[in-house]
């Protein structure tokens, strides 16, 4: 009879977990959201490259064509023909209508490049005699423009947006989508000023074009970071490394202070996890800093994509136990180098538990960020391809970082009930995390290789998601 109860409930778990990262997974999407009512467009002063100062409010009482593009050396080649067609349209618009408003935000990953307007005017013998700005990264003006010239994760290479007025944001036109190709298209003069003629008279309603949010929740970066934590080796480790630590604990003065042991506990798995968390936080300004210079490249597309199916097969069946063939011919005898690592991962141990002596939580803060930086090997699998993903979203620094602090929160979530209940308690949690964890490194295998195909298939032109 138990073993029937038994065989009932077992299969729950990967349902479970099935829905889990599912939903972590839709939390994270980019979803493009049409919109149905002009939104005010974020105010801005800027310099232009003549030297005159103007102001998105400068403009107001009349339509504006806010120009968003990318024109620097080296220049976007697949995009280039786009570029250029959108230039000489708007050229040719001010050329027939000089009282049309037109305003330029050149984005320039590249500081040491020459200004765009130059290059455009040289390049393709234009004409540009309105404002043209150029606004180096980390975009300081664009990036409040986020969501317009975004499109589901990829850049926008030029990005037109209408705006009336009263500084209301009423049509949004995405010319050309690196990787991808045409979307709407050039716009040219003629379509434009017929769009500024309706906008300009009650003929307009509401807004036209696509909005793509980047809705790269806080809940759905803590709700991956508990699922990515699932890894038997990862909670392994930190059974092993926390049941040393408290061993040594309890032998100085764990047991001999007035605040009980549960209170302690738990104060010392909450330090542990912000710990984890601040390295995250530090990787999070760095691959969002990366990723600026990378995903607009057609190539990220097709390595991150492979990487991707790669990590995900290695959670299905371990890289290592695939190609053990070839690396144990070409391993070094003897133990050195395992042994190095141990004494490495001991030390880091050893400094922490000093440090309990004088602050429980400053050693358990510690802890986490050396447990973070040595257990990587462990984990990376599971790890790198949300680094991946952070690294293809069109996120600033600070925002990156703050995405992997929460991701690093819920990635230390599991070893809270395992530091702040007693040994006999963890190690069942802990037994219950294993058990569960083999479910899940499997399942999220298969998400990873989806995701992998999603991705590398956007360089062949074929866009699944």
């Amino acid at each position: 009879m138990h073993l029937s109860r038994a065989g009932k409930t077992r299969p729950s778990w990967p349902a479970f977990l099935a829905f889990f990262s599912l939903f972590s997974l839709v939390l994270l999407s980019a979803v493009p959201a049409l919109a149905e009512e002009a939104i005010r467009a974020p105010d801005f002063n800027a310099t232009g490259v003549d030297g005159k100062n103007f102001s998105l409010s400068g403009f107001s009482g009349s339509p504006l064509i806010l120009h968003i593009t990318n024109i620097e050396i080296p220049l976007c080649i697949e995009c280039e023909k786009s570029l250029q067609g959108q230039v000489e349209e708007l050229a040719r618009l001010k050329q027939m209508h000089p009282e049309v408003q037109i305003a330029t935000l050149n984005m320039r990953k590249n500081p040491y490049s020459q200004d765009g307007k130059s290059l455009a005017e040289k390049w393709w013998k234009v004409n540009i005699s309105w404002p043209w700005t150029e606004d180096i990264e980390p975009y300081a003006i664009a990036s409040k423009y986020l969501d317009y010239w975004n499109v589901r994760g990829g850049s926008s290479n030029p990005t037109l947006l209408l705006i009336d007025k009263d500084g209301m944001i009423s049509g949004i036109y995405h010319v050309y989508r690196v990787g991808e190709g045409e979307l709407d298209g050039v716009q040219s003069a003629e379509t434009l000023y017929g769009k500024l003629q309706d906008l300009s008279s009650s003929k307009w309603q509401g807004l036209e074009g696509e909005i793509s949010r980047q809705n790269v929740s806080a809940l759905g970066m803590f709700v991956l970071g508990i699922v990515t934590s699932l890894a038997p080796c990862s909670i392994a480790l930190m059974i092993a490394v926390f049941s040393y630590v408290l061993t040594v604990r309890r032998k100085d003065e764990y047991t001999r202070k007035s605040v009980s042991s549960s209170r302690e506990g738990l104060m010392i798995g909450v330090a542990f996890t912000l710990g984890m968390a601040s390295v995250f936080f530090v990787l999070g300004l760095f691959i969002s800093q990366v990723g600026l210079f990378i995903r607009d490249s057609r190539i990220f597309d097709l390595l991150a994509g492979l990487i991707m199916i790669l990590l995900g097969v290695g959670n299905i069946k371990p890289l290592e136990e695939i190609i053990e063939p070839v690396t144990s011919r070409l391993r070094p005898a003897g133990g050195e180098h395992c042994a190095v690592k141990k004494s490495l991962l001991q030390r880091s141990v050893e400094t922490s538990i000093s440090l309990f002596q004088r602050s429980a939580f400053i050693g358990a803060l510690t802890l986490g960020v050396f447990f973070a930086l040595g257990w990587a090997p462990c984990a990376l699998s599971m790890v790198l391809p949300v680094l991946i993903w952070l690294a293809s979203q069109d996120v600033t620094p600070l925002a990156g970082g703050m995405m992997l602090f929460i991701f690093g929160v819920g990635h230390g979530v599991p070893i809270i009930p395992i530091a702040t209940f007693s040994r006999t308690v963890g190690g069942r949690i802990g037994e219950k995390y294993v058990s569960v964890g083999a479910w899940t490194t499997k399942f999220f295998g298969a998400l990873v290789i989806a995701v992998g195909v999603v991705y590398a298939a956007r360089y062949f032109g074929i866009l699944l998601w």
